[in-house]
């Protein structure tokens, strides 16, 4: 295909979107298995562009004085990926299977606007609804940690130090005919490796030798540092209790060393099924998998037994946006409201089996502070037996809130993660 079909095929798809609510991916592979005609390199391209005409959306929109798939894809070309104006129209020119060649006052755009007077969620690509909620946590620099949300994320891995250490899983994704050159370092993690978006966004890692022999899992370097900050060591007693598939699960098992003992969990037996799995593949033994019970509590026998339990709460997911730029499109308040209705759930649940001097971690992968310092306050204010303890990181450039932290791809490199410890009297 040429690069103006997959322009009108990205077009295609958004328009699909704009019909039917389901997620950007399910809508690509659906165009895909109705065109077989394009190859793989068609399939990565015209995905690229969809994602990136999600990612900048009302950006572009702006700029180009049209909300419409066509508007939002040479948005994405142009101020997204660095196109020039010329670049788009060449790319078009003597395609019959391309959108039609830009008007005059579209060409315009695509020379010469830019965002000034655009107001913060306009310019930070994200819904409107959230502008009070992002200028509380963010103020005057709303807008620039918006756009790092929406900006391609790297693939992060996290090094199995059960297994292997860094420069070992360097060395081996070094030979990889699938990158052109070994992956960097983590700035913070001290186990993660980073593999830039332009490489990462295609890499297989999941045939990989090394990720074979259990020595790495994908994890972004915010969920590595939560982990790090949980208070984790070997020979305790500690519980996740949101465990879905164990990325923090497995984290946390190489910080105890395979020792002691982790109870993994979750309301939804389905998240948790492929932990076993991935805990034999990285010789994690230490992991005790829960599943919940029909007439039982599944953690009655671990109340006030725990050192460590962490709350990796359902969230809104708005810190992965980079990962996920049409959810934060397809985000509605009331969807909000129950994910914090899921949070109180899921923190009645764990503070129970924090023993005296214990620790809960509260974790989210979101920006919001509804479902991050006002659970917090909430929480510790139901709890008069819980109080606000410092993390064990200062290095991390990060917002301060109290005694927690929130981390965001503009200050930290990392998704946008929200951690708090709070420890028992």
């Amino acid at each position: 295909m040429r690069p103006g079909a997959r322009q009108q095929a990205a077009i295609e798809i958004l328009m699909s979107l704009e019909t039917e609510r389901r997620p950007a991916a399910d809508a690509v592979k659906a165009w895909m298995l109705t065109h077989r005609f394009a190859g793989s390199k068609d399939r990565a391209e015209i995905g690229d562009i969809v994602f990136g005409a999600l990612r900048w959306k009302q950006s572009s929109a702006w700029r180009m004085g049209a909300d419409t798939p066509r508007a939002w894809v040479w948005g994405a070309l142009r101020w997204g990926f660095g196109w020039s104006a010329e670049a788009i129209a060449q790319s078009i020119d003597g395609d019959p299977h391309a959108p039609s060649p830009p008007s005059e006052a579209e060409m315009l755009a695509l020379q010469s606007a830019t965002l000034d007077g655009a107001p913060a969620h306009v310019a930070g690509d994200f819904p409107d609804w959230l502008a009070p909620s992002f200028a509380r946590v963010f103020g005057d620099a709303s807008a620039e940690e918006g756009a790092a949300l929406a900006a391609p994320a790297p693939l992060d891995l996290r090094i199995n130090t059960l297994k292997a250490d860094r420069a070992k899983v360097v060395a081996a994704l070094g030979e990889s005919p699938k990158l052109k050159e070994p992956p960097g370092a983590t700035p913070y993690a001290h186990d993660g490796v980073r593999i830039p978006w332009s490489q990462g966004r295609t890499f297989p890692w999941a045939s990989e030798q090394s990720f074979l022999k259990g020595w790495f899992e994908v994890q972004d370097e915010g969920s590595q540092l939560a982990a790090l900050m949980s208070g984790a060591a070997p020979g305790m007693q500690v519980a996740d209790v949101c465990a879905g598939g164990g990325g923090k699960t497995l984290a946390l098992a190489a910080l105890m060393e395979n020792k002691g003992q982790i109870y993994a969990y979750d309301v939804d037996a389905r998240r948790i099924a492929p932990l076993k799995e991935r805990a034999d593949r990285a010789s994690a033994h230490n992991i005790q998998i829960r599943t919940p019970m029909r007439t039982k509590d599944a953690l009655a026998d671990l109340r006030e037994r725990m050192d460590v339990v962490l709350v990796d709460a359902p969230c809104t997911g708005s810190g992965t946006w980079r990962r996920n730029p049409d959810s934060k499109w397809r985000l509605r308040p009331g969807s909000l409201e129950q994910r914090l209705k899921e949070q109180r759930e899921a923190l009645a649940m764990a503070a129970p089996l924090v023993k005296s001097g214990g620790r809960l971690l509260y974790v989210t992968c979101s920006v919001l502070p509804e479902e991050n310092e006002d659970q917090v306050a909430a929480f510790l204010s139901a709890h008069a037996d819980f109080s606000a303890t410092p993390l064990s990181r200062t290095d991390i450039p990060a917002y301060r809130r109290g005694l927690a932290l929130q981390m965001t791809p503009a200050k930290t490199g990392c998704d946008g993660f929200f951690v708090a410890a709070l420890t028992r009297a």
